[in-house]
């Protein structure tokens, strides 16, 4: 794998969590992760991607009015990549969480795996 296959499984990965609706969310989490695959963070720990979509589901809507981006630079090696991200309103540009995550992917550049580690959470003192 290279940083282009890295860049692309991440590229997919933030289109999935921003889709704007459930179709859309849908047929994202089955281009970014494999059928099997896996997220865990603090908050959630699930498998597949109806439960994948799910926790995306849930997660836009506690944060509405909010997107995830992609910040830095994608590091990669094998078949593992992490990178870090923003949670941010759309309306004034703050951010309230931040994190960054470690990925595994299948040879054809999907995800099997996310451990997701939260930097920064809202209300945390």
């Amino acid at each position: 794998m290279d940083a282009t296959t890295y860049q692309a499984a991440v590229e997919r990965y933030f289109a999935a969590w921003n889709a704007p609706d459930a179709e859309a969310r849908a047929k994202a989490v089955a281009a970014a992760w494999t059928e099997d695959g896996t997220y865990t963070d603090p908050l959630a720990d699930v498998r597949g991607h109806e439960a994948l979509t799910a926790v995306i589901t849930a997660a836009r809507e506690q944060f509405a009015g909010h997107e995830f981006a992609h910040t830095g630079e994608v590091d990669g090696n094998h078949d593992i990549a992490r990178f870090t991200w923003d949670l941010v309103s759309t309306a004034d540009g703050s951010s309230p969480a931040a994190g960054f995550d470690v990925i595994t992917l299948a040879e054809d550049g999907r995800i099997t795996s996310v451990k997701g580690f939260l930097d920064r959470v809202p209300g945390a003192a």
